[in-house]
């Protein structure tokens, strides 16, 4: 039943095939995947009247996006761990009533360390959909399949940077600074009742080890296979780079080269829609090449991108279109290279899906949080401080690809007949 409490395998309805299908469990699962950039960028264009009406400077209110960020890190080891052990629904259930509770409280904080205090809450809740809707991918494929469906994901969640940033911007300018949160909070609700409506379980609970033990069983399993850390790095690292020029983006476009609040919402979908350009592109070439061969074409983007951020920050100034066009490139790979290294780094693991996604979301955060919190502080104004950790971060992610005979040589293996589900 939809949304049920499944509690064997018996009860795992519709077949895989029917779920790989169905438009409402794929589309649920990409806003699932949507609700974290939601959270931040809906917010973004709030910032600067937030600031003023709470009292604040412009480094510390910036750190709403970091905060979320932190709290997003803090929560997914304890999601993926009672997931593999109760099921994927309960824990998600329970993650996005913690998520719309702290959203309504931010909605009407009254200053800023309640609202930075709400905002790492709101950041637990959502790790658990940032975490099981991967993890639901790898309950029911594997390989291509997998990465295909990953891709398709990827499409809806960056439907979430292309408008929201201008709707947050509208909302703002008709009503004031706490309309996108008060938005937030109902989306929250809304997803609440689309799990109930589309989502149903697909993982076999496991509770037959002590937690803990489960979850050091699990690290070793996680950290035992080359290829799983392999996909790891590719993955944690570009986040500290997209987070940082997403923390000062409003700074950098209003503040730096003039823009209205209006034009930077627009600007900034710009950066969205290239993460839609790159998931449709690559659910086309998933077809086609391994995800070896997509990785290598993602790396070899994201260097073009990086190593012009790199000359931009040693000039100190260029004009915005060049800069701009570097991030919404770099924003256009990461839909290729990341899709296809979740997809490297879970297929050895199809038993510890939920444990698996957490690790690699945890510190996925942890590098997105670090590189928003580390851009806020540094941030003077500057386009050479704006700019050069996403050059930085960009430069490492192909020191990693070179780097891989080391870390995980010979062919890449998939389990296309182990799924959690089976």
């Amino acid at each position: 039943m939809a949304g049920g409490f499944a509690i064997g395998p018996a009860n795992y309805t519709p077949l895989k095939a029917d779920l790989l299908h169905r438009k409402s469990f794929i589309i649920t699962l990409g806003l699932l995947t949507a609700v974290a950039a939601l959270t931040v960028d809906l917010s973004l264009p709030a910032i600067p009247a937030m600031v003023q009406a709470l009292d604040t400077t412009l480094s510390k209110g910036q750190q709403i996006v970091g905060v979320f960020m932190v709290g997003m890190a803090c929560g997914q080891i304890p999601a993926g761990l009672f997931a593999d052990r109760l099921g994927r629904l309960p824990v998600l259930y329970v993650g996005m009533v913690i998520f719309t509770i702290a959203a309504t409280v931010a909605a009407t904080a009254s200053d800023i360390e309640l609202m930075l205090a709400a905002r790492f809450v709101q950041g637990i809740g959502a790790a658990a959909a940032i975490v099981l809707s991967r993890a639901i991918v790898r309950d029911v494929s594997s390989g291509k399949e997998s990465a295909r469906l990953m891709s398709l994901m990827t499409m809806i969640f960056t439907a979430a940077p292309v408008v929201a940033p201008s709707i947050g911007a509208l909302l703002v300018a008709q009503w004031d600074w706490r309309a996108p949160f008060i938005v937030i909070a109902a989306c929250g609700f809304v997803m609440i009742f689309g799990i109930r409506a589309n989502l149903v379980e697909t993982h076999v609970p496991d509770v037959n080890e002590h937690p803990v033990r489960q979850l050091v069983s699990s690290f070793r399993e996680f950290f035992s296979h080359r290829q799983s850390i392999f996909g790891l790095l590719l993955i944690v690292m570009p986040p500290a780079g997209f987070m940082s020029i997403i923390a000062v983006s409003a700074a950098l476009t209003v503040e730096i080269y003039g823009y209205s609040l209006k034009a930077y919402g627009l600007i900034f979908a710009c950066a969205g829609l290239s993460i839609l350009i790159g998931s449709a592109f690559n659910r086309w070439l998933v077809t086609r090449f391994d995800q070896l061969q997509l990785i290598g074409l993602g790396v070899g983007l994201i260097f073009v991108a990086s190593a012009q951020l790199a000359v931009i920050a040693w000039l100190g100034t260029a004009p915005f279109w060049w800069v701009w066009f570097c991030v919404c490139l770099f924003m256009f790979t990461i839909a290729i290279l990341m899709s296809n290294s979740m997809v490297v780094a879970l297929d050895p693991l199809p038993r510890i899906a939920g444990v698996a996604s957490s690790i690699i979301g945890t510190l996925q955060n942890l590098f997105g949080a670090a590189g928003a919190l580390i851009a806020a502080i540094i941030y003077d104004g500057t386009v050479r401080n704006s700019v050069i950790i996403m050059a930085t971060i960009g430069l490492a992610v192909t020191g990693v690809f070179l780097l891989r005979p080391f870390i995980a040589p010979g062919d890449l293996v998939h389990h296309p007949d182990e799924l959690a589900r089976d």
